[in-house]
């Protein structure tokens, strides 16, 4: 799609996370083909997760801009220098190495002299770099989570008093989750000091957040945002990969290749992100819900760069003997959009990040969710809530049950019971699939509105 807007530079600084660069890039792919110029600025090790991903065409308008973080001694090499495969105990040296690059990371901004910069919700330092560099530009956060969750973490820090007229089985997740909630949120609270200032303007912020989601199943959390916090919630649609761009055919091909000799809809994928480990327990859970349940998977199993452990070790002993070609191991990467996009595959056995949540509505998957961590209990309540899936039960320990792990997976692919969330994934899809894109044309009008109104202010002064 080609357009007439003004041809703006607008600078991206997403979290050094693959579940954030990746959507920032799907973003910066249609502000691209609507005459904006982009510039994502991270580490060499998470850009390198997106390369291969901007086409020739596209790298005439999307730059990927490396800067260094400097050397820490729980984080010697730089390909540490990103969240996936990073131990949780691990982010806060990170998160501090980012800081200690401020200054460079100020230089680099300045040098590419943006109209606009877009920043994530853990790179808030983004405003001070700005109010450093004197560039005197909006700036506007884009976060890759819910409106669901922006609205109760707004709740949380900023009016816990204020009543959200909405539905409370949106606001209230699962017994377990209700105390790992709080204590998620003070840890964060605690990690970030004034966390108050991730949503409140400062120097040149602006009061506009563009939020991953789109009307259709949050509606109400957008119009409740300016109306309860004073911020404005822009809705840039799904932002849904295309399988086709998914990484390189050579990189896929056993794993393509065992899925293209199973029958439609018989094959379950089985992934929890980059940023969450699974618990020798719970892989044996999953492991007995799997072999229970009698149906085909790809299980993608990851592990910090601290384990040293082999699939074959971390499974329950002979579990790949007894399943033999039902079931597909592969260690640290699958590609999610195009195995979600296959026709042979019918279900997703998901965490719940919300990257993870919109591929398998785009792409009409049913969801069972094994939330894990961060927004994804949230995430598994609105899941099951909208009726496009079901979530596992954890015990008062945080204990899975294979048994009920494997009923729905049944349930959700052949169950009769499963056949409404069928349907109604079935529906979403096509609701996404003709919506198109027409939500980022709402952000490109708010985004030049706001590059318009900042050279209005600055030709008053």
């Amino acid at each position: 799609m080609e357009t007439k807007n003004p041809r703006l530079n607008v600078v991206m600084l997403p979290c050094l996370a693959y579940g954030h660069v990746s959507p920032y890039l799907e973003l910066a792919k249609r502000l691209a083909d609507r005459n904006f110029q982009i510039y994502i600025c991270s580490t060499p090790i998470n850009l390198s997760s997106i390369r291969k991903r901007v086409t020739q065409k596209q790298s005439q308008s999307i730059k990927l801009i490396e800067f260094h973080l400097p050397s820490q001694p729980d984080l010697p090499d730089p390909s540490f220098h990103t969240t996936n495969g990073l131990p949780l105990h691990l982010h806060s040296v990170l998160k501090r190495a980012m800081h200690m690059a401020s200054p460079s990371v100020t230089e680099t901004i300045k040098t590419l002299e943006p109209d606009i910069l877009i920043y994530d919700f853990e790179q808030q330092q983004a405003l001070a770099l700005i109010e450093a560099a004197s560039l005197g530009v909006p700036i506007v956060q884009f976060l890759s989570t819910s409106a669901t969750v922006l609205c109760n973490y707004l709740k949380a820090v900023l009016k816990p008093d204020v009543e959200i007229p909405l539905s409370s089985t949106n606001l209230q997740v699962k017994n377990y989750w209700q105390r790992k909630s709080q204590e998620m949120l003070k840890q964060y609270t605690k990690d970030q000091g004034q966390s108050r200032d991730i949503v409140q303007p400062t120097c040149k912020a602006t009061d506009t957040v563009l939020v991953k989601t789109f009307g259709e199943i949050e509606g109400k959390y957008i119009e409740y945002g300016p109306k309860l916090f004073g911020i404005k919630m822009v809705p840039t649609g799904p932002l849904v990969q295309k399988p086709e761009e998914d990484g390189e055919e050579e990189d896929n091909r056993e794993i393509m290749e065992w899925l293209n000799k199973k029958e439609k809809s018989s094959t379950v994928f089985v992934s929890f992100g980059t940023e969450y480990f699974l618990s020798k327990e719970e892989r044996e859970e999953i492991a007995r819900g799997l072999e229970l349940s009698m149906v085909n998977f790809i299980w993608v199993l990851r592990f910090s760069f601290e384990d040293k452990i082999s699939i074959e070790e971390a499974l329950p002993n002979g579990f790949l003997t007894r399943v033999g070609d039902r079931g597909l191991v592969v260690e640290k990467w699958a590609p999610q959009a195009r195995i979600l996009g296959h026709p042979n595959v019918g279900g997703f056995v998901s965490h719940c990040g919300w990257g993870s949540t919109m591929e398998a509505m785009g792409f009409g998957i049913p969801i069972v969710a094994i939330p894990m961590n961060f927004d994804q209990p949230r995430n598994a309540r609105l899941v099951e809530e909208m009726g496009v899936g079901l979530e596992v039960n954890r015990d008062d320990n945080g204990g899975l049950n294979g048994g009920e792990i494997a009923e729905f997976i049944r349930e959700v692919m052949v169950g009769e019971n499963g056949k409404k969330i069928r349907d109604k994934v079935g529906e979403m899809k096509d609701k996404i699939k003709s919506k198109g894109e027409e939500d980022i044309d709402g952000v490109v009008e708010e985004l030049i509105r706001l590059h318009n109104k900042n050279i209005n202010e600055e030709s008053k002064d």
